[in-house]
């Protein structure tokens, strides 16, 4: 009896911890908010919530709960929504929906949809609720007046007359080159520009009273980052020395021909160098890092604000155009991300890993006195900060919870929209640990560690190694602030819940941890030495008494696919399987879809070192299953590089699985691609685990 009663007892207990368990989809469910901006006035702000593929814009009031969704765009349709700019008097919020094209001009279209996915700007009148689409095409920007709308469309600046009700569309000017960086002055009669040329770009300046394009300061180089001074007379901007035949995914010197700051006087076309970065370190403009999108900024006091690598990392510096007097603004260990200036056109908000650098957290700066202040602080991650009266708003995620906009005053925060956040969102996250893991070259790479629910050091568990993209990129002690990896981290975390042991490896070239790291030698197309690090990892689990060294798994997307392919090629032994989500498997395939010009038969040395940096140099070795995921509009990683990859471990007799995405890009827009993805990379590895 007593028997059958303990039987009883553990097929009860069973049953509810089935019941009970989580899903895949839950570690997804959250909406993930993008584009957060205030009004002019402060008292406003607006964002977009991605909820399982439905985009809408939010509008509120950070201080209370009266929020609201401004747009009903239902439905896992993988039409993109952002770029959202209030009107000057703040009754209206322009923003763009719909997607990019590829090289032959189709706009993404994984969902099918029978009509075009094409990008258009909109206006949403706030007091009536009204939306209008107003043109076809990106990057709106609005006169100080509120009455012109100036854009982008096929690579040409755009105008449309706001102020008529049924205005049409006209080409704002006529000009040679894709035309980008738009911006009014403060009159609003004339509006800068860049004029990018292939081998170079020039800062061009248009003028409504004239009707007349102004190229300032024309050269032989490339001229970017234009930015107008507060009376809108000068404009300063970067000026760096063309270098044709720079190979991408390869060290860039960190001594080279240095960059420098432009000022020109837009009446007289009259320029002069401001600054001019010294030989050595940080002498190579860095302008194609997710870091510090904006390069420049000229405050109302007179200051200009710029990155600079001079101390082997990226700060922020002034300087001030009467004296040319460098201020050093955010001193430490640790990159500024991203930059902004505030209301008052004088104060400075950043994000930055200083002081943290396996998070981010949000500081300010006033250029002429050189204070750094931090706002955010702890074991959270904060990033996209916005002012508004009384305090301000920004996005916050943590280990145990993904982005989320919050609000905060007087040194309290609260949850803007608390109420959206889903109540089944599991509970029993874990939180990483960074540790480092060396390279049999000396080599020290950040890895965060995590460890199983319920750890018992006791037990030995299957490991698996999240390898990341780009990659330029970090992973972080928590939720990511790009939709991409915080999915990735939300996986890793499933993992955890199902008894593994996880790591997320940033290996050498990525991003966080100054510029002799990113740069390291040898990586990429120059050799693959990143390859090294995901080894050391690998050698470090097995080593461990907790881990069992028979299961051992790899996954990730774009770079981190790279990477999977290259362990399994080069380590078989060591890796038990693998999940290879839109990886390169060839540089010499690869690099022309960033360079054109790029041919190895131009550069035999190059294509061979490039060659054997790849998988496909090593694939011989590789004996582990592996499965293939890709969408074969990507505009990133040719669908090719899957497709070869693919046809070759098949003659070699390698259990290959394949998910194909007809129409998908790189960044997946579809929520239901990206279930597929993570359930299928779980079900991958754990069938591969358990034979």
């Amino acid at each position: 009896m007593k028997k059958i009663i303990f039987f009883f007892l553990i097929v009860s207990m069973t049953v509810v911890k089935i019941s009970s368990a989580q899903q895949m989809a839950d570690y997804l469910s959250p909406a993930f908010p993008t584009d957060l901006v205030s009004n002019h006035k402060g008292d406003a702000i607006a964002w977009v919530f991605n909820d399982k593929g439905s985009r809408n814009i939010y509008y509120g009031q950070p201080a209370t709960s009266n929020y609201k969704s401004l747009t009903s765009y239902k439905g896992d349709i993988g039409v993109e929504i952002g770029n959202i700019v209030f009107s000057p008097t703040d009754d209206k919020i322009y923003f763009v929906r719909g997607n990019t094209n590829n090289s032959k001009g189709e706009p993404a279209n994984p969902a099918q949809l029978q009509y075009t996915t094409e990008q258009n700007i909109y206006s949403i009148d706030l007091a009536t609720g009204t939306i209008k689409k107003l043109a076809k095409g990106s990057a709106p920007v609005i006169s100080p007046d509120g009455k012109l709308l100036a854009y982008l469309q096929g690579g040409k600046a755009w105008k449309l007359n706001l102020a008529e009700e049924n205005a049409t569309a006209q080409p704002l000017f006529y000009s040679r080159g894709s035309i980008s960086s738009l911006a009014f002055n403060s009159s609003g009669k004339q509006i800068l520009f860049v004029s990018n040329r292939e081998e170079h770009s020039f800062i061009g300046v248009y003028d409504f009273v004239n009707n007349q394009v102004n190229f300032i300061d024309a050269s032989t180089y490339n001229d970017s980052d234009p930015v107008w001074n507060k009376e809108g007379t000068h404009i300063a901007f970067v000026r760096t020395v063309n270098i044709k035949y720079q190979i991408g995914f390869t060290p860039r010197p960190t001594a080279a021909q240095p960059w420098e700051i432009r000022i020109a006087e837009v009446a007289t076309n009259k320029a002069s160098t401001l600054f001019k970065a010294e030989e050595g370190m940080g002498s190579l403009f860095v302008g194609d890092l997710p870091a510090v999108a904006t390069q420049l900024i000229w405050t109302q006091d007179n200051y200009i604000v710029f990155p600079w690598e001079k101390t082997g990392w990226m700060h922020l510096y002034s300087i001030q155009p009467n004296t040319k007097k460098i201020n050093h603004l955010t001193p430490g260990i640790g990159e500024v991300e991203t930059m902004h200036l505030g209301k008052d056109g004088k104060t400075i908000y950043y994000v930055t890993n200083i002081s943290d650098s396996n998070r981010r957290h949000i500081w300010t700066v006033d250029p002429a006195k050189a204070n750094p202040t931090i706002l955010t602080k702890g074991n959270k991650i904060e990033y996209n900060p916005s002012e508004v009266n009384n305090g301000f708003v920004y996005l916050q995620a943590s280990a145990t919870k993904p982005s989320w906009p919050m609000y905060r005053t007087e040194g309290k925060e609260q949850a803007i929209a608390a109420d959206l956040f889903p109540s089944h969102f599991p509970t029993n996250l874990v939180t990483p640990s960074t540790i480092l893991v060396k390279a049999m070259d000396g080599f020290k790479a950040p890895a965060q560690i995590f460890l199983p629910v319920n750890y018992d050091a006791t037990k030995k568990y299957p490991a698996m190694i999240f390898l990341h993209g780009g990659s330029r990129r970090q992973m972080l002690e928590g939720f990511n602030y790009s939709s991409y990896y915080s999915n990735a981290y939300a996986v890793n975390q499933y993992f955890a819940s199902q008894g593994y042991i996880v790591m997320a490896l940033n290996y050498r070239s990525g991003i966080g941890y100054g510029l002799a790291f990113r740069e390291a030698d040898h990586y990429g197309m120059a050799g693959g030495s990143e390859v090294n690090d995901l080894i050391a990892a690998g050698e470090y689990l097995k080593a461990r008494a907790d881990v069992n060294a028979k299961k051992i798994g790899l996954w990730g997307g774009s770079y981190g696919g790279y990477l999977t392919a290259h362990g399994l090629s080069k380590r078989s032994d060591l890796f038990s399987a693998g999940v290879d989500i839109h990886g390169v498997h060839n540089w010499n395939d690869e690099e022309p879809n960033f360079a054109p010009w790029y041919d190895s038969l131009r550069f035999p040395a190059a294509g061979q070192i490039a060659y054997k940096a790849s998988p496909v140099y090593t694939a011989k070795g590789w004996k582990s299953p592996v499965l293939f995921i890709h969408g074969d509009d990507d505009r990133n990683v040719p669908f090719a590089e899957t497709i070869h990859m693919i046809q070759q471990l098949r003659r070699q007799k390698v259990n290959v699985e394949e998910i194909i995405f007809p129409d998908e890009i790189h960044g997946f827009l579809l929520y239901k691609s990206w279930l597929k993805v993570d359930e299928a990379c779980f079900d991958f590895i754990q069938r591969n685990f358990n034979k």
